[in-house]
């Protein structure tokens, strides 16, 4: 049975994340979705079946494998995200730029791009799994971030604004600091892992350490059966389809920055009276390093 964040997950990002983890022939069936899903949603299981080269039961697993109970609710699933969509397909689909085209196609595609990414990560998001993270972050002694590369830059956006409201954190992008960080922390502490991918070794395996100590542990993946994931007490997904030239890390930053985003609004609402005047206190100070107009 689908759990809450299945129910209102779009369906061509759940099917992008658990992709990587599919079998050879399940894999070959999201392939075909993923790269046809209005011929699809009007296909019969029979149709698909043979598009794909596999068996009548091998497709109402995969259904299964994403939450749905058989073939019907996959091909309704389908019509229902394909009938929201009323953009162009070159602005809507798959970013695929063209050395001709003009600067402001680039900017409608990657703006359609950009917001389509930002409604399904919203419409899959675990609010749940969001309120246990602002939980243990409100609750935690100490808070770890590990990151690297794109992802350390959003991180480093979260872990400066929750060290303004008085939270004690720190941002970690070199392993062997992370992995002593990681080894001093325990049950009063929390660390959340960020990485597109899921499978980044530098984060993943700080996260583990955390984890054996005992503390909270969350993570931020576009992957929800990625290492990362496996490692967390608590998984935030976000649904960026990576685009040539927009891959990994850049095209997954306003879906992370979304979450994280979340995540922090959730700290100040549960520490409003504190939170509120530090704030003050630190917008006052910057104002003096502020030149005036001229």
């Amino acid at each position: 049975m689908a759990d809450a964040a299945e129910s209102y997950s779009p369906i061509m990002a759940r099917i992008r994340g658990v992709e990587p983890t599919l079998t050879t022939t399940h894999r070959r069936i999201a392939e075909t979705i993923l790269a046809e899903p209005a011929a699809v949603a009007a296909s019969t299981i029979g149709e698909l079946a043979e598009r794909c080269g596999t068996s009548l039961t091998t497709i109402t697993r995969f259904c299964r494998e994403l939450g749905l109970a058989g073939y019907p609710e996959l091909r309704l699933a389908l019509a229902t995200e394909l009938g929201r969509n009323d953009a162009s397909s070159r602005e809507h689909g798959l970013i695929a730029f063209s050395p001709d085209d003009p600067m402001s196609l680039v900017l409608r595609s990657l703006l359609a791009s950009d917001m389509r990414a930002m409604e399904e990560t919203a419409q899959q998001l675990d609010l749940v799994a969001v309120e246990q993270a602002v939980n243990a972050l409100v609750r935690a002694r100490f808070i770890d971030f590990f990151a690297v590369s794109g992802s350390a830059g959003v991180a480093m956006d979260l872990h400066l604004r929750l060290h303004a409201i008085g939270r004690p954190c720190v941002l970690w992008t070199d392993v062997h600091s992370a992995v002593c960080s990681a080894n001093a922390r325990d049950h009063r502490d929390v660390a959340l892992g960020i990485s597109h991918s899921g499978t980044t070794a530098e984060v993943v395996e700080p996260l583990a350490v955390a984890r054996e100590r005992g503390a909270t542990t969350i993570a931020v993946t576009n992957f929800p059966r990625s290492p990362l994931a496996e490692t967390a007490d608590i998984v935030l997904t976000t649904a960026a389809q990576d685009t040539p030239f927009r891959a990994g890390g850049v095209a997954a930053r306003h879906t992370q920055m979304l979450v994280l985003d979340c995540l922090y609004i959730g700290v100040v609402q549960r520490t409003h009276e504190t939170s509120n005047q530090l704030l003050i206190a630190a917008t006052e100070a910057v104002s003096q390093h502020r030149l005036p107009h001229r």
